[in-house]
């Protein structure tokens, strides 16, 4: 864990800058809004996809009433109570930021299904949840129109110091003519590469903060940038920044990067701020 999360923090949570309105998406077509840190609400031809949902004012240790961890710096853009039914929870690894129980448990419900990494399903509340899936690496597994399949990125899994047998995940999601890749949390790795074929993938969402100085296992934005390329992306959604205090890096310095990797491609960055929407 790190030691960031001993930090003071600031009194009051600032409302997210935009505010998607996903009850306006079709059913048809490829849908994101990026909701803070790596939770990322997807709509592919219908179905819902949530990604490492993470909505709690504080992450960290519970102890009783209270949370011993980072407080956020940007609220959700959206609440629980306002998102539409989910038909599937993707987790990438049982870290406080990208697992927090708090949200899973106000999340929970017959009708939707999780996939999270091996060694973690032991933290849900299995049979709250239409299912519970384990993918190690090189795993697949159908969830209604889609194929998820789980991939090793260069990070790890353990959520606390002596758990080191928790798995970490990247995914491919696949549904039909949409093709998308979730990059969870990664240092810079060659992974990417092998996921590219003749056809390409309409998004990858990447993480682009946290890197100074946790560059070992957290990627820059100029390697999150080749990452989606090496998987041959067309837009990349970048996460992991703006929202909790996890590293040194100034607050915007990210997504500049970002936007500075992209060169004379700007459009190729699909949002800027959290709250934004993209539509394919």
């Amino acid at each position: 864990m790190h030691r960031e999360i001993l930090r003071p923090a600031p009194c009051g949570v600032p409302p997210a800058p935009a505010r998607p309105s996903p009850k306006a998406w079709s059913d048809r077509g490829l849908h994101a809004a990026w909701l803070g840190h790596t939770t990322v609400l997807l709509k592919i031809d219908g179905f819902t996809i949530l990604t490492d949902p993470v909505f709690s004012t504080r992450i960290g240790i519970g102890l009783g009433l209270v949370t011993v961890g980072v407080k956020r710096l940007v609220a959700p853009a959206l609440a629980p109570a306002d998102l539409p039914k989910i038909d599937l929870i993707l987790l990438s690894h049982a870290h406080f930021d990208h697992f927090d129980l708090p949200s899973l448990r106000r999340l929970a419900n017959r009708a939707t299904t999780v996939v999270t990494a091996a060694n973690t399903s032991d933290l849900l509340r299995a049979r709250r949840y239409r299912g519970v899936r384990e993918l190690g690496w090189g795993g697949r597994e159908n969830v209604g129109p889609l194929e998820i399949r789980a991939f090793r990125v260069k990070h790890w899994g353990a959520r606390m110091r002596s758990d080191t047998y928790r798995g970490y995940n990247g995914y491919t999601i696949e549904s039909g003519r949409y093709r998308v890749v979730f990059g969870g949390d990664t240092a810079l790795t060659d992974a990417f590469r092998a996921l590219k074929t003749s056809r390409p993938f309409h998004l990858a969402i990447m993480p682009v903060g946290a890197y100074n100085p946790w560059i070992y296992s957290h990627c820059t934005p100029e390697q999150a940038w080749r990452m989606a390329n090496d998987a041959g992306a067309e837009f990349l959604l970048p996460v992991h920044h703006q929202t909790f205090r996890l590293s040194r890096e100034p607050y915007l310095e990210p997504i500049e990067r970002v936007h500075a990797g992209a060169g004379s491609h700007p459009g190729r960055v699909a949002v800027h701020r959290i709250g934004q929407e993209f539509s394919l």
